[in-house]
């Protein structure tokens, strides 16, 4: 919808570099485009097929928990909204490890690492790998 999809290509060694060229380019009108192996295409569907779901969850959730500390529903939705894209442009724009960048924002003693800390009491990377995971495992299945 806003020409910022995520798309996995891949092909077969018998198509030639222009054509595949051309096809990339008529891809990149809807976002990114990489090539892929077709061995990742089941990966590539549990991460960037599905990934928008649990990506929109966390900003439910986000926005939830604003709403919760007492701020207004549409508030909250561009708050968190804006702190997902911001935080998703500087991975993409640093090239900086996440867990870099995470690291970065917590400081000693502050508020951001007692929520992290919460975060990782409820098994949050853990639920999100299952998430992923089961999309990955259901796209094996489909394609047999």
């Amino acid at each position: 919808k806003i020409c910022e999809g995520m798309t996995a290509l891949c092909c077969g060694e018998d198509v030639c570099q222009e054509s595949v060229c051309e096809v990339t380019s008529l891809l990149e009108a809807a976002g990114k485009v990489e090539k892929v192996d077709e061995k990742l295409m089941d990966c590539v569907t549990g991460v960037s097929g599905s990934g928008p779901a649990f990506v929109f969850m966390f900003i439910e959730a986000l926005a939830d928990a604003a709403v919760k500390c007492g701020m207004p529903r549409q508030q909250a939705y561009i708050y968190a909204a804006q702190t997902v894209k911001g935080s998703a442009d500087v991975v993409l724009q640093t090239s900086r490890h996440p867990a870099e960048l995470k690291d970065a924002v917590c400081s000693p003693g502050g508020t951001t690492i007692d929520g992290v800390a919460a975060l990782e009491n409820n098994n949050f990377r853990n639920a999100v790998i299952q998430a992923v995971e089961a999309a990955y495992k259901k796209s094996i299945n489909l394609g047999k």
